[in-house]
This record gives structure tokens, C-alpha cells and sequence, in this order.
């Protein structure tokens, strides 16, 4: 992922936003990157990662894109709750209408969910709450927006390191081989202590915004 990442702010610098307050200081960020899709839930890629890779590759090999990917959309976290996240996701959309894309897809990463870490993406991505709208309050924003689910990505991003980095990272003992419960975790870490490494498989939801 790491070779990737270079070529991804050098193809893709376009698509940086950075909102700023009447005092030109940053409120968000937001970034994507741009791939061919055809519409269909199963051809997606398999979340965030992939996506990436997709829109390097594709970039390289001088396919046109029709479709871009929300990567990120980040608020300073004073500022959370002013309507900024929304404002962000909008100001991206408008970045693919510009470039003539005709679709536009994120791979949701459901901020609530490290509290049900046991429950499946394929599930959780349809709780509701009594109103009929997301129990997810991520899902919930892309959804004021028009945003509907696709299909879940439950290995969108997958992050190894050895024992003692993942020790070191979550503040947690991982004295035998299982997986684990961790901090701001939305599934589980298995560790794997005969061959010294931790894996965590993050699931993500796609939506579609148009």
C-alpha cells in the first residue's frame, strides 16, 4: 500500500480539499480519487485500499475515469457538528461534476461501529433507528445527502505489524494467539504469536452518492 500512496497525492493533488474559516484557517479536509466503474456492486472494489490501487493503476495505464471515490472527509474536532463533514462531501461532489464524472461512490467508515465489534458489517450497515434513518451517525450524514448503501466492504483496509507494535499502538497485552477487542476497533485483531504478527481486516460500507 505504502508505493501507492506517493503516486496517489501526486496523480490525484486535484482532488485535496481543504475548507478554511474567514481567517483562512482549516476547518476539514477531504480527498478522492478517481476510477472507471460500471455501475454494478459487484464490480466495486473490495473498499478503500483497493480503490486506491485501482486509481493509480488505472491512472498509469491511461484509462479515463467516470467515477470518483470520497476517500476521506475529516473535521477539526472542535468544529464537529456545524454541518462542515456534509459541506465537505458536497464541495467533492461538486469536484466530480466539474471533472464529468457521472458517479459518485465512498467506501463509509461507520463510526460507531467500534462499539458493536462483534457484529458483523453485512449486519450493522442496516440497523436503523426508529426514525428509519441510520443507526450510524457517518452513514447517517452521507444519507441527508442523498447517499444510499451499496453493498459492505468488510476487509476495505487490512493493517499488520508485529506483536509488540500492535501492544505498543493499543495499549493492550496480547499474551497468547486469538483475537482480540481493541480500542476504536470496529472488528477484531487476531494475533498470531508463533509468527509475531497482528492482523486487523477493517470493514467499510460503500454508498453511492450519484
Amino acid at each position: 500500500m505504502k508505493k501507492y500512496i506517493g503516486r496517489v497525492r501526486e496523480f490525484f493533488a486535484d482532488l485535496d480539499l481543504m475548507p478554511v474559516d474567514e481567517d483562512g484557517v482549516p476547518v476539514a479536509s477531504g480527498w478522492g480519487v478517481p476510477i472507471r466503474w460500471d455501475g454494478s456492486p459487484a464490480s466495486l472494489p473490495s473498499g478503500y485500499t483497493e480503490a486506491l490501487v485501482r486509481a493509480v493503476e488505472g491512472h498509469e495505464q491511461g484509462v479515463t475515469p467516470d467515477t470518483l471515490v470520497i476517500c476521506g472527509a475529516i473535521v477539526t474536532p472542535s468544529l464537529k457538528g456545524r454541518g462542515l463533514a456534509g459541506g465537505t462531501l458536497m464541495a467533492l461532489r461538486a469536484s466530480a461534476e466539474e471533472a464529468g464524472w457521472g458517479r459518485v461512490v465512498a467506501p463509509v467508515r461507520p463510526m460507531a461501529k467500534a462499539r458493536y465489534p462483534l457484529t458483523p458489517i453485512e449486519t450493522y450497515m442496516h440497523w436503523t433507528r426508529e426514525d428509519g434513518a441510520s443507526l450510524d451517525p457517518w452513514i447517517r450524514t452521507h444519507e441527508r445527502l442523498g447517499a444510499t448503501l451499496l453493498s459492505a466492504a468488510p476487509e476495505s483496509q487490512t493493517m499488520t505489524g508485529a506483536v509488540a507494535e500492535w501492544e505498543r499502538w493499543t495499549g493492550l497485552a496480547f499474551p497468547e494467539s486469538g483475537d482480540y477487542v481493541i480500542p476504536e476497533g470496529l472488528t477484531l485483531l487476531h494475533i498470531d504469536r508463533e509468527s509475531d504478527e497482528g492482523v486487523y481486516k477493517e470493514p467499510n460500507v460503500w454508498m453511492r452518492h450519484c
